[in-house]
């Protein structure tokens, strides 16, 4: 099967979509850039192939077991690559504790250590059992680091090791993970997962045919922030800009202003029928009012940057935030909560100044025009896209507001239709 890859190599994040010969989704993948961009570009591809599989398999099997056997066997299946970059931070933190911590606090640290990577896998093993949906971060360090602070922090307050030296302990030997590959691929690792759902039988003759189609990559196109990095010819690179215009307009048809606010970057794009982009403004000069401001402050409250969202959108009086700016972030907080202000009223705040800045990037554009589509990773937070909702009725009266669940992946599907299109 023909196959044409788009990816976008983002600064925080880097993602990938896999279409078909008909312009059909196949495979999505993503993982964080951190500074590692050809491996991170590496690992999202083929984490879009290995969905692809999923793809081809739902194809195969979904009228005979059903979408939720098969939404079940991916859970199954992520759990269990999770569980092997577990295994793998497990045995970096305890090489860093015989390596690098003083020998009068080895054996509290390994004591400690070892029970927060049990409790995790029990944890996790307790929700894949229960078959909850919760929304979740795709990446691991956030599925780890949000377990791993909380433990953390119980074991220090019980007497333990100090938070300071398990924290880390972690944040040492986390990027080396991210960095590697991942050795369980979709015909390695495939039977685990099958045993895990309890119903091998029902999707074996799926599996077997999905694994047996080649998928054969005839075309690449790369946009992103680390676009240049990308080991394609000059001609296969497209703009950001272009490739977010062409990728919403894919997704929403009636598309005409786009707002992606990315980690690095945000961009307000108008665009015309055909996803061509007729205007943009873009702040690439501050990471402020992006999703690494958004970052800094999960890092600053020890907190996933997945419950952000979820959190704020528990405030029921939102402070007043007049500054965005990443440098004084940290201070700005620690203010606040000194003042006795609460975390969620706090983060509530945050999340509209964050808007608020976007908003004054998409005036300089022409304003918003129906329909107005927000995409990019700060679109799947829900305090963020709340926000923005209320400013746009509030100034442009009332809209459709579109957001994908895939909203993430914007860019990279938009080059992978132009991968699509210039091998036509």
């Amino acid at each position: 099967m023909d196959c044409f890859v788009g990816i976008d190599l983002g600064s925080t994040t880097t993602k990938a979509v896999l279409l078909d010969g008909e312009g059909e989704v196949l495979g999505r993948g993503i993982t964080n850039s951190r500074s590692d961009y050809d491996r991170a570009a590496e690992v999202a591809r083929t984490e879009a192939l290995v969905t692809a599989r999923f793809d081809l398999l739902r194809r195969e099997v979904v009228k005979a077991a059903g979408p939720v056997l098969l939404e079940r066997l991916l859970e199954a299946f992520r759990l269990e690559q999770q569980f092997l970059q577990l295994s793998r931070l497990e045995e970096l933190v305890h090489a860093e504790i015989e390596g690098g911590v003083v020998p009068d606090l080895r054996a509290g640290a390994r004591e400690a250590v070892d029970a927060i990577f049990a409790t995790t896998r029990e944890e996790e093993e307790a929700r894949f059992a229960s078959g909850t949906h919760e929304q979740r971060s795709d990446f691991f360090r956030d599925l780890a680091g949000s377990t791993y602070f909380r433990l953390a922090e119980q074991i220090a307050a019980d007497g333990g090791p100090s938070f300071d030296l398990l924290l880390s302990l972690y944040d040492k030997c986390i990027l080396l993970v991210e960095n590697e590959p991942l050795e369980l691929g979709f015909h390695q690792h495939i039977g685990a997962a099958l045993a895990r759902i309890g119903e091998p039988e029902t999707v074996q003759r799926g599996v077997e045919a999905a694994a047996c189609v080649p998928l054969d990559v005839v075309a690449s196109v790369g946009t992103g922030y680390g676009r240049v990095r990308l080991p394609f010819p000059k001609a296969n690179i497209r703009s950001e800009i272009l490739c977010h215009g062409l990728g919403a307009h894919r997704m929403f048809p009636g598309t005409r202003t786009v707002l992606d606010i990315g980690g690095q970057d945000t961009k307000a794009i108008q665009v015309n029928d055909q996803g061509i982009v007729t205007s943009f403004q873009m702040n690439d000069r501050c990471a402020a009012g992006c999703g690494r401001y958004l970052g800094y402050i999960a890092d600053e409250m020890n907190i996933g940057l997945h419950e952000l969202g979820p959190m704020a959108s528990k405030s029921e009086r939102p402070v007043r935030i007049n500054s965005t700016c990443t440098v004084f972030a940290g201070a700005e907080l620690r203010d606040r909560l000194a003042l006795g202000e609460k975390r969620e009223d706090i983060l509530a705040g945050l999340h509209r100044a964050v808007i608020l800045r976007a908003m004054s990037l998409l005036a300089r554009t022409g304003g918003v025009d129906d329909e107005f589509t927000f995409t990019g990773g700060v679109a799947r937070n829900e305090a963020a896209t709340n926000a923005l909702r209320l400013l746009i009725d509030e100034n442009y009266g009332r809209l459709t507001v579109n957001v994908s669940p895939t909203s993430i992946y914007t860019g990279a599907l938009g080059a992978s239709l132009f991968a699509l299109r210039g091998a036509a």
